[in-house]
């Protein structure tokens, strides 16, 4: 079974002539609570997106071979050239917008740790500077600091953070800053158009690395463990690419052949034998997320207050005294503030919301954050004690992850 899990994120400096990556330790967390989810550490830094919990290495060093024979290039007319003029260019355009981002985190038992990801600068406003990465690179960093494309490091402060979309954005001094990505647009994509990907792999040694392939899906469904427990809490749309990304990649840059960004890369499949298949964050569902973290340093989305865990999970149900026909739903946990108020308790099981059946939280998490507002009424069905009822709930405003 593939395991998909972060390898972007390198959560130690590089050593000379060795760099591998630390193995992860995940808490076990039998449930998520709509509207304040598990989070998961690993190493001492915080992954928001795991699918399974272990990490594969990759990176390792290996010695090259004193000569190596040139191989030569098959081309049709000049085509090759054109194509690899436009790389060029895209490269040339984005680059010194990508930056290395190094985290400090506090560990129990262990002192500071430090983690490297990468992130874009995409806007400039007055004497401020403003970096997007992902959420999972900065998310329990003490403190923070930016490597810029000319090497020069500057404090960075964290505007804002969401650990559903996996994305932060931070905040530094503009001082000679000149250049800044440029958005593209993701919904455009297509499969087998080019890629280009950009980041720290590894490390600083490797800062800037610049890797090139194809769009492989412009929308793929990857389903998220919060608490890495094997339970899934979200699916996210991404883009999948095979342009390859290393450890230290995570918040860097996927851009197009103008060298405008499209996705922030995030997440890959880590398995032996697997290669190819990187993940990263629409550009276009992002402009939103980042807005909201720059004006409210979060992104407001409504609650509903009930922790759950699917029915399906479950054995020896028989003593909810279902009926028959009642296969998925809910089972309520635990219901506080806006579910407490509306009555829901419990061991009650939910099975539609506003008439739409929920089998799992995806797909009540899904319901609530698309289709519904903060101060919205939501009309719940459940069971208890074998009998059907309803319960209508107003929703609140969600505080904290």
């Amino acid at each position: 079974m593939s395991l998909f899990d972060d390898d972007f994120y390198t959560t130690k400096l590089p050593r000379k002539n060795r760099w591998t990556h630390e193995g992860s330790e995940f808490p076990s967390a039998r449930r998520s609570k709509i509207g304040s989810p598990a989070i998961a550490t690993v190493a001492g830094a915080t992954a928001a997106l795991v699918l399974g919990a272990i990490l594969i290495g990759v990176g390792t060093h290996r010695s090259e071979p004193e000569s190596a024979a040139a191989v030569p290039v098959m081309s049709t007319g000049n085509s090759y050239q054109i194509m690899e003029d436009q790389v060029v260019r895209a490269v040339e355009r984005v680059k010194p917008a990508v930056v290395s981002i190094i985290s400090a985190m506090e560990s129990a038992g262990s002192g500071q740790s430090l983690g490297i990801g990468s992130g874009v600068l995409f806007r400039k406003d007055g004497d401020k500077a403003y970096i997007v990465t992902n959420n999972h690179v900065v998310q329990t960093a003490t403190q923070i600091e930016v490597i810029l494309a000319n090497g020069e490091h500057r404090k960075a402060k964290l505007k804002g953070k969401d650990m559903i979309t996996d994305l932060a954005v931070l905040e530094i001094d503009a001082a000679g800053i000149q250049q800044v990505a440029e958005f593209g647009d993701s919904e455009r994509l297509k499969a087998g158009q080019t890629a280009i990907a950009i980041g720290s792999p590894l490390g600083l040694r490797f800062a800037q690395t610049t890797t090139v392939g194809v769009i492989s899906s412009p929308h793929q469904k990857v389903p998220i463990s919060f608490g890495g427990d094997g339970n899934y809490d979200w699916e996210m749309d991404v883009i999948q690419t095979d342009a390859a990304i290393n450890q230290g990649n995570s918040g860097g840059a996927l851009v197009n052949l103008e060298g405008k960004l499209i996705g922030i890369n995030s997440m890959k499949v880590a398995e032996k034998g697997v290669e190819g298949l990187g993940f990263a964050i629409p550009i276009n569902s992002a402009r939103e997320t980042i807005e909201s973290l720059l004006k409210y340093g979060k992104v407001k989305r409504p609650y509903m207050g009930v922790t759950t865990e699917p029915l399906r999970s479950y054995k020896g149900t028989e003593v909810l005294k279902l009926p028959d026909s009642v296969k998925n739903g809910l089972i309520v946990i635990d219901a506080i503030g806006p579910s407490k108020e509306a009555g829901l308790a419990t061991n009650d099981v939910i099975t539609e919301l506003d008439g739409k059946p929920v089998y799992d939280n995806i797909t009540l998490r899904q319901y609530m954050y698309g289709e519904k507002k903060i101060g919205d009424s939501i009309k719940v069905t459940y069971y208890r004690g074998g009998k059907k009822a309803t319960a209508t709930v107003q929703l609140g405003e969600k505080k904290e992850d």
